[in-house]
């Protein structure tokens, strides 16, 4: 199913620019594999060594935050809209 990835200007570098990447995948976890075959190395600011979600990393699947749903087991409608957002820190 098609789907699209909305990539956060900091992993752009890996993506050549590229804001969107449309895939066609079933899950966010099968997406991102797609991810990286097509970026390699873009995963691992993604996920840990583990293959889990990094904590400073949120992901939505059109207004779903995945870690409310099945994490990367979260179904990706065809169509839908997967946003990659990392965490902002820091103070006055």
């Amino acid at each position: 199913m098609p789907v699209t990835v909305r990539i956060p200007t900091v992993l752009r570098t890996y993506t050549a620019g590229a804001a969107e990447v449309s895939l066609n995948t079933g899950t966010v976890g099968e997406a991102f594999t797609a991810l990286e075959g097509d970026f390699p190395g873009i995963c691992s600011r993604i996920l840990d060594d583990d293959g889990k979600l990094r904590r400073f990393i949120n992901v939505y699947v059109e207004d779903q935050d995945i870690r409310g749903a099945d994490s990367l087991g979260t179904v990706t409608p065809d169509g839908s809209k997967i946003s990659v957002i990392p965490a902002v820190a820091g103070g006055c």
